[in-house]
């Protein structure tokens, strides 16, 4: 059974922790210029520290996804909390606004194919990039 707080997982604990310690900070430098990668810059909730996270991420319809296989991590809490976040998506520096977590179904018209599939095992985090 799943909690509010941590959906389903598709990778095991202790992948996750491998990826957190030795695989992001290997991607970090290139993730804003690959595509299908974006790195999310966001303040801890509780610490106030800065996090710089790299994630794979979609783009469509003036939206940022990004398909949430280790669950509700920190970083997407983060976000939420603070209600906007800066992102390095494809070279460029963008703001994100009205975060949200949702079902496949919620995501929008336009959802890429590999984020329509990988969202019918996992909740996807949808955010609308500022126009500002």
């Amino acid at each position: 059974m799943s909690t509010p707080d941590r959906e389903v997982s598709v990778f095991p604990a202790w992948l996750s922790r491998i990826q957190t310690r030795y695989m992001n900070p290997a991607v970090r430098p290139l993730a804003p210029y690959l595509p299908g990668f974006a790195v999310v810059e966001h303040r801890g909730r509780k610490s106030g520290r800065e996090y710089s996270t790299p994630v794979n991420a979609f783009r469509f319809d003036g939206k940022l996804c990004v398909a949430l296989g280790h669950g509700r991590t920190d970083w997407a809490k983060n976000v939420l909390a603070a209600g906007t976040a800066e992102v390095r998506i494809l070279g460029r520096r963008r703001r994100i606004v009205n975060p949200r977590i949702v079902d496949r179904e919620e995501a929008g018209p336009g959802l890429p194919l590999a984020a329509r599939v990988v969202g019918g095992r996992v909740k996807l985090f949808v955010a609308d990039f500022a126009t500002d």
